[in-house]
């Protein structure tokens, strides 16, 4: 029995197949409404030596866990920005934001 012959097949691609997000450096940059206006959402690798604070849940996101950066589409400055979990950004409209903690709770 002879071996396999793998052919390498080469595949073009037209404007119609490429996805509606734009790759930037290894994430995906999209535009999203959220509250009445438009909100830019880039999915990032989380790769930064940072740690973060979710605002929809109040805890950490600590460095190397992949997560969402969002900003108002309007005012995109840097301060704007908020670093989310994704599951936090996708139930954005049923969680409260900026939650109050007493100085004796826990942190999570």
């Amino acid at each position: 029995m002879s071996p396999r012959r793998n052919q390498q097949r080469k595949w073009t691609t037209t404007a119609a197949d490429e996805p509606a997000t734009t790759p930037l450096g290894g994430s995906l940059r999209r535009t999203e409404e959220y509250d009445g206006e438009d909100w830019v959402v880039q999915t990032v690798a989380g790769t930064a030596g940072r740690h973060y604070r979710c605002p929809g849940c109040d805890q950490e996101i600590p460095p190397g866990v992949g997560h969402v950066v969002a900003w108002p589409a309007h005012r995109g400055g840097v301060d704007d920005r908020r670093h989310w979990h994704r599951a936090c950004w996708t139930a954005r409209g049923r969680r409260t934001s900026n939650l109050q903690r007493g100085r004796g709770a826990p942190r999570y």
